[in-house]
C-alpha cells in the first residue's frame, strides 16, 4: 500500500501551521448596530402593534384599499362586482316568484315582469347584463310590473357607485407618488469634506427621467436618541438640518445630478463630532426629496437614510457631468465614486477653535503629493534608462561581426562570434 504522501502533493497538502489555531486580536465595537428607521429604498422601518380601535380603517375605505397589496386589492374588486350580481339577482329571481313567472302552470297570456327569467340562473345573467349595460336581447322587462322598474333603477344606480369606488382605487394604487420616486436615486454614501474652509455633509442625488421634477425640495434630519436632563428618554429625537440653499428654501433645480452641501456649524448636531466620535455615534441622517411631477402634477417623495457606517469622512464626489460636442452628458456609472481628500479628522468645533489645523493638514497632503509625483518621475527616469541600456546592449551584441579562424594544416574551421 502506497504512503499518503505519495499520493497528494506536497503543495497541495496542508502544512501543520495551518492547521494549527489562529489567535486573532479582539475586534471590539463600541456601540451595537441598531434598525435604521428609513431604509436604504426609502421604505418606513416602523411596524404598529396592539391597535384597539381597528374600525378606524374603514372609515376612509378608499385611502385603506388603496394601502392594501395588489392580490388584496384584486379579490376585493373581484368580489365586489361578484357579490353585487350574486345578491340582484337573488332580488330578480324574488320578483320573478313573487308575480308567478317561475309557475310553469301560469295562466297564458299573462306577460312576465322579465321575460325569459325561469330559473336562479336566468336571473343572474341577467342581473350581470343590467349591472354591465350588456343587452344579449333574450331577457328585458315589461311594463307589468313597477317592482321591477324600481330595481332596475337601484341596481343601475349602485352598479354605477361601485364602478366608480373600485375603478377609483386602481387607477389610485397604478399612479401612486412612489412609483415616480423610483427614478430619483441617492448615493450609496454621503461624505464629508471641506468646501469653502468648512466641514461640511455632503450627499449627490440625481433623476434618472428627462421629465423634471418641479418645485423640487430637499430636507434633511438627524434621528438620534437622547436623554433630556429630566431624565426623559426620546427614542426617536429628529432634528432638522439646513442645507447650503436654506435661504431659498431649499429649492433646487433638479435637471442634472446635485450635490446637497450641509455646513456643520454651530447649529449643527454634528459640530462636537469627529471622525472616530462619529463612527461611535448612534445617529442616522434621512434626506427627504418632494416635489411635483411634470407629467402628471402629483406630488412625489423620495427617501433614504445614512447611518454611521455609510457616511465617509475624507471623501468627495467625483465629477460626472461633462461636455461632449456641444451637448451634457452624465456618467450615472460613476455616481455613487468618491475619492479621498485632505480632510482634518477633528469635529468642527475643534477647527474653528484652531484654524491652524486645516492650514497643517493642507500643507501635509500637498507635501505627499509632491513627494508621490516625484518618486513617480525617478521611476519613470528609471524604466526608461533601463530600457536605453537595453536597446544599447541589443544593438552592441548585433553589431559584433563573426571572425573565423583557418588552421594551416587545412583542418576543420573555427568561427568565434
Amino acid at each position: 500500500m502506497l504512503p499518503r504522501r505519495s499520493i497528494i502533493p506536497e503543495e497541495f497538502a496542508f502544512s501543520p501551521a495551518l492547521l494549527s489555531p489562529i489567535h486573532r486580536r479582539p475586534v471590539f465595537r463600541d456601540r451595537v448596530n441598531k434598525a435604521r428607521f428609513i431604509a436604504k429604498s426609502g421604505a418606513c422601518n416602523l411596524s404598529h402593534k396592539n391597535i384597539r380601535e381597528q374600525g378606524r380603517f374603514l372609515q376612509d375605505v378608499v385611502t385603506t384599499l388603496v394601502d392594501l397589496k395588489w392580490r388584496f386589492t384584486l379579490v376585493i374588486f373581484s368580489m365586489t362586482f361578484l357579490c353585487s350580481w350574486l345578491l340582484f339577482g337573488m332580488f330578480w329571481w324574488l320578483v320573478a316568484f313573487a308575480h308567478g313567472d317561475l309557475d310553469p302552470n301560469r295562466k297564458i297570456g299573462v306577460e312576465q315582469c322579465v321575460t325569459n327569467v325561469n330559473s336562479f340562473t336566468s336571473a343572474f345573467l341577467f342581473s350581470i347584463e343590467v349591472q354591465v349595460t350588456i343587452g344579449f336581447g333574450g331577457r328585458m322587462i315589461t311594463e307589468q310590473c313597477p317592482t321591477a322598474i324600481m330595481l332596475l333603477i337601484l341596481q343601475n344606480i349602485i352598479g354605477l357607485i361601485i364602478n366608480a369606488v373600485m375603478l377609483g382605487c386602481i387607477f389610485m394604487k397604478t399612479a401612486q407618488s412612489h412609483r415616480r420616486a423610483e427614478t430619483l436615486i441617492f448615493s450609496r454614501h454621503a461624505v464629508i469634506a471641506v468646501r469653502n474652509n468648512r466641514l461640511c455633509l455632503m450627499i449627490r442625488v440625481g433623476d434618472l427621467r428627462k421629465s423634471m421634477i418641479i418645485n423640487a425640495v430637499v430636507h434633511l434630519q438627524v434621528v438620534r436618541k437622547t436623554t433630556t436632563p429630566e431624565g426623559e428618554v426620546i427614542p426617536i429625537h429628529q432634528i432638522d438640518v439646513q442645507t447650503e440653499s436654506a435661504v431659498a428654501s431649499n429649492s433646487i433645480f433638479l435637471l442634472a445630478p446635485l450635490i446637497i452641501c450641509h455646513v456643520i456649524d454651530k447649529d449643527s448636531p454634528l459640530y462636537d463630532l469627529s471622525a472616530m466620535e462619529l463612527q461611535c455615534n448612534d445617529l442616522e441622517v434621512i434626506v427627504i426629496l418632494e416635489g411635483v411631477v411634470e407629467t402628471t402634477g402629483i406630488s412625489t417623495q423620495a427617501r433614504t437614510s445614512y447611518v454611521t457606517e455609510e457616511i465617509l469622512w475624507g471623501h468627495r464626489f467625483v465629477s460626472i457631468v461633462n461636455e461632449e460636442e456641444g451637448v451634457y452628458s452624465v456618467d450615472y456609472s460613476k455616481f455613487g465614486n468618491t475619492v479621498k481628500v485632505a480632510t482634518p479628522r477633528c469635529s468642527a468645533r475643534e477647527l474653528d477653535e484652531k484654524p491652524s489645523i486645516l492650514i497643517q493638514t493642507l500643507q501635509k497632503s500637498e507635501l505627499s503629493q509632491q513627494n508621490s509625483l516625484r518618486k513617480r518621475n525617478s521611476m519613470r527616469r528609471n524604466n526608461s534608462m533601463r530600457k536605453s541600456n537595453s536597446m544599447r546592449c541589443n544593438n552592441s551584441t548585433l553589431a559584433v561581426p563573426k571572425v573565423q579562424f583557418f588552421t594551416p594544416e587545412g583542418g576543420p574551421n573555427l568561427a568565434v562570434t
